[in-house]
């Protein structure tokens, strides 16, 4: 199945620690990084596509977030983050 997410965030460093950990979990950029203004809290706020191959189906219950894949192993059941 190919995974989908939209990863948002103030425009702060905290965004670019989000994008970099899906990337270290073996999600891939899809299309261009978003930037806006949030009136209502007078803030900017950015959003990055991310995807990802994974094996079985999605359902609503998919925990996308929680989608892991070992770089020496290939695909693994998520776990604890020390188990990666």
């Amino acid at each position: 199945m190919k995974l989908y997410r939209l990863l948002t965030e103030d425009d702060t460093s905290a965004f670019c620690h989000k994008v970099t950990a899906a990337l270290n979990k073996g999600w891939e950029l899809h299309g261009s990084p978003s930037y806006a203004f949030d009136a209502q809290r007078g803030v900017m706020r950015c959003a990055q596509a991310v995807v990802k191959d994974a094996p079985g189906t999605n359902t609503p219950a998919t925990k996308l977030g929680e989608q892991c894949q070992r770089r020496d192993r290939g695909f693994h059941t998520p776990g604890p983050p020390w188990s990666t």
